[in-house]
C-alpha cells in the first residue's frame, strides 16, 4: 500500500518564520555561549560563598596540571594536600574551580581521617586557556589555595 503525499510550496510568512528561527538558533549557539563563562571575579565570589571571610593561605596543596592541554575535553588534574590525616588535623574538603568555564565550580572532594591521604587524580573539561584553582578546607578551619594556568589548544566545552 502506498500513500500519496501532496507537497505545497512554502509561503512567504512561513519562510520568514523559518528563517527567523534559524537566525535565533545561530545567535544562541555561536554568540551567546561566549557570554556564559565565569571569570576570576566569579571564582572569587564562589570561594567567598564557600569559606566566608576566612583568609586563604598559600602552601600545603600540590596541584598537578599540564602547562599545555592539546585537548580541553580531557585535561588531567591531580592534587595532594599535605596533612597527617589524624582526627585532630585532617583535610575536610578540596574544591576545584576553573576561571573561564561556563560554571566556575568544577568539583568538590570530601575527606575524613579514614581517607588516609588527601590525594585525587581525575580529568576535567576546560573550555579555553585559564587558571585552575584548588581550595583546601582543613579541620582546624584554615583554608589553603593553589592556582595553576593551563593553555588549552582545542576547547573542551564545544570549542
Amino acid at each position: 500500500m502506498t500513500e500519496k503525499m501532496e507537497m505545497t510550496p512554502l509561503g512567504r510568512r512561513a519562510f520568514v518564520k523559518l528563517a527567523g528561527g534559524g537566525a535565533a538558533a545561530f545567535v544562541a549557539t555561536t554568540l551567546l555561549p561566549g557570554l556564559a563563562e565565569a571569570d576570576a571575579k566569579a571564582v572569587s565570589a564562589a570561594i567567598k560563598k564557600l569559606i566566608g571571610d576566612k583568609k586563604t593561605k598559600p602552601g600545603k596543596i600540590t596541584l598537578e596540571l599540564p602547562q599545555i592541554a592539546e585537548n580541553g575535553r580531557t585535561v588531567p588534574v591531580a592534587f595532594e594536600v599535605s596533612s597527617p590525616m589524624t582526627e585532630n588535623d585532617h583535610v575536610k574538603a578540596v574544591h576545584v574551580f576553573a576561571e573561564k568555564n561556563p560554571r566556575p565550580d568544577v568539583a568538590t572532594f570530601r575527606f575524613t581521617p579514614a581517607s588516609g591521604k588527601a590525594r585525587v587524580a581525575t580529568r576535567m573539561r576546560l573550555a579555553k586557556t585559564q587558571n585552575v584553582v584548588a581550595v583546601a578546607e582543613m579541620s582546624d578551619g584554615t583554608v589553603y589555595m593553589s592556582k595553576s594556568t593551563v593553555k588549552v589548544t582545542i576547547g573542551g566545552c564545544g570549542g
